[in-house]
Order: structure tokens, then C-alpha cells, then sequence
């Protein structure tokens, strides 16, 4: 038969080999952080100026607009042709984050949603290109939903989807306000 002990470990040992484990984690995790913040950073701003470009086609360059968060001028040669906005609404399954594009008229250039809770085939919808045919173009009057097809002035609400339909729509009034206000009410 062998003789062998078993080594008992005091509270104090336990206390700290945990310790040294979570420093040598926490180590790993900020060298992690370190080394991919800057790059997510920069990929962050290459989907924004990517989504910017999308919206506004004409302009070579978006400068943000002093004083106001994330808004930015889209230029075209040095001149401003239509802002960049950021918006947000409250949709059926919450919170809708979209950046909207107005002309120097106040007309919708397009719009594209960022970030949505809304149900899968009905509500999110309002991202595709059926829905936004019917906001692009259209002033401040004509920014509003109906379910009514023979209004085709307003913007006809997404079949099952009135609560989504109504929130993109003021989010993007909202924005549209913004700018108008912004340009001095033009």
C-alpha cells in the first residue's frame, strides 16, 4: 500500500493562486483591448463614411458640422450639397437609430437605419428599398403616413407594420426639422 498525503492548501495559497489567475487574465484582456480599439475605432468610422456615402452619392467629402453630434456637411468640390444627420424613434420593439440625408431644400435624400428591434419580415421593412422609394424626395409636408392607398402624397404605412412605419417616418421628420432649423427655415 502506498503512503502518500494528500498537500492541504491554506485559505491564504487559494486566496492567492485566484489572484494570480484573475491578474494574469485581466493582463491578457487589457493587451487584447489595447491592440483592437484602435482598429475597431477606425472600422467604426470606415461603416460610417461608408453608410454617408451610401446616402449622399454625389459628395466627395463629409465634414462635421460644429456644435452639432455626428452631423456632417455632404460636400461635393467644396460645397455644401445636403447634411448627414443622426435620428432616433421609438418603433414597435423599441429604439430605432437611423442616419437621415436632407438636401439644401429640405427634401429626403435617403435614410438608413442602424439599429432596430422591429419584427423580422414586417417591421423591418422600413430598411428596404420598397419602403424607402416612398421617402425619398419628399418635403416636410409630405413626410407622414397613411394607410389610406389613394393618398399616394403621403407615404403608405408597410402592410402589418403601421407603429414601424409611423416611428421611421418621425424620426426622419424629426431630422428634416432639424436641418431646416439648422439652415435658418428655409
Amino acid at each position: 500500500m502506498s503512503d502518500h498525503k494528500e498537500k492541504e492548501y491554506s485559505v491564504f495559497e487559494i486566496a492567492m493562486n485566484l489572484f494570480v489567475a484573475c491578474m494574469v487574465s485581466g493582463v491578457i484582456l487589457a493587451a487584447t483591448y489595447y491592440f483592437t480599439a484602435p482598429i475597431a475605432i477606425e472600422k467604426a468610422e470606415e461603416l460610417k463614411k461608408d453608410a454617408m456615402t451610401s446616402l449622399v452619392k454625389d459628395a466627395d467629402a463629409f465634414i462635421p458640422v460644429l456644435g452639432k453630434k455626428e452631423w456632417f456637411e455632404a460636400q461635393k468640390d467644396g460645397h455644401t450639397i445636403a447634411f448627414v444627420v443622426p435620428s432616433e424613434s421609438k418603433g414597435f420593439g423599441g429604439e430605432i437609430d437611423m442616419l437621415v440625408a436632407v438636401d439644401l431644400n429640405g427634401k429626403i435624400i435617403n435614410y438608413d437605419i442602424l439599429k432596430h428591434n422591429e419584427t423580422p419580415g414586417l417591421g423591418d421593412g422600413a430598411n428596404k428599398p420598397v419602403f424607402k422609394t416612398h421617402v425619398s424626395g419628399k418635403d416636410h409636408e409630405h413626410l407622414e403616413v397613411t394607410k389610406d392607398a389613394k393618398e399616394t402624397e403621403l407615404i403608405q404605412a408597410m402592410t402589418g407594420a403601421t407603429i414601424s412605419s409611423k416611428a421611421v417616418i418621425k424620426g426622419i421628420r424629426e431630422a428634416d426639422e432639424a436641418v431646416i432649423s439648422y439652415m435658418g427655415g428655409k
